[in-house]
């Protein structure tokens, strides 16, 4: 397993401050009627730091129940503290995930020595296959690709990489240093059509919460070798694309025109603050433009 094709980074619904557990279904269903390949509950754009211990592992439960295993299910489980994040992924293991999203640890910006120690003691304390994810905007550093390629070569079970750094010469980098057959996504979805084109096998994509079948068919176009048609799709939702980031820190924007459809509400945790209401009509503009209200 090394993660090929289409993932969505799941939201996760709140309702009266807990999780909206119909709302959150309902999600899933719509993913797996699309024909995406797997879903990544409880990263970044799942809001995975405002969630306790046993929120988050309940989001995954969850997410392994709903699946039933009709897609992959990718479980957030990294930390910048090297046992929560072993904890998190002995649990994900346990409830029956096909895989762990191992997110490059934050604020404490260890060496690249740290991390490689880190990510190796996470995949010793479990048989799930690992992504791992670099994103440099989020933690402040980045996994450089000698050391996935260390970790590649000596852990068996880290198999793919998220990259979410913005640079598609990160992608020519890590293509010249891991193996032929390990995973690389792409992490940004305007980014997707460079990022194969250089070598990426995948994508792991916020936008997908709201048109899936879109970005099936755009990812599916380009591991394909349909360029010409990748780039229609790249032209056309670009716009909606790059909205769903510029408008406020993800995953505000997307939770917000998710709910502006009717499939949750657009109930965050603080920190994060609602979209305001100028930018709510901007989002509401973008998405009545696409026919998506």
């Amino acid at each position: 397993m090394h993660f090929p094709g289409t993932y969505t980074a799941l939201i996760t619904p709140f309702r009266d401050g807990e999780i909206d557990v119909p709302a959150f279904q309902s999600l899933i269903e719509r993913q797996i009627a699309a024909g995406i390949d797997g879903i990544v509950p409880v990263g970044t754009t799942g809001e995975s730091p405002t969630l306790d211990t046993e929120e988050h592992i309940e989001v995954i439960r969850l997410a392994v129940e709903f699946a039933a295993g009709r897609c992959q299910v990718v479980a957030g489980t990294g930390a910048n503290a090297t046992a929560e994040a072993i904890e998190l992924t002995e649990a994900a293991e346990a409830l029956g995930a096909t895989g762990s999203l191992q997110v490059c640890p934050y604020y404490n910006k260890p060496s690249q020595e740290g991390l490689y120690l880190h990510f190796k003691a996470i995949a010793e304390s479990t048989n799930l296959p690992i992504m791992l994810y670099s994103v440099p905007g989020r933690s402040s550093i980045e996994i450089a690709p000698e050391t996935a390629a260390r970790l590649a070569a000596d852990c068996p079970t880290i198999v793919a990489i998220k990259e979410a750094g913005g640079s598609v010469d990160r992608i020519n980098q890590l293509v010249q240093a891991l193996p032929a057959d390990f995973g690389i996504l792409c992490g940004d979805d305007p980014l997707t059509l460079p990022f194969v084109s250089c070598g990426a096998t995948g994508l792991v994509s916020v936008a997908s919460n709201l048109v899936p079948e879109v970005i099936v068919q755009l990812v599916k176009a380009c591991l394909s070798g349909n360029f010409p048609a990748a780039l229609a799709l790249q032209k056309q939702y670009y716009p909606l694309m790059r909205g769903l980031m510029s408008l406020d820190v993800n995953p505000v924007p997307i939770k917000t025109a998710v709910a502006l459809q009717g499939h949750c509400l657009p109930d965050l945790r603080l920190p994060l603050a609602p979209l305001s209401d100028a930018n709510t009509i901007s989002l509401a503009t973008l998405l009545k433009s696409y026919n998506l209200l």
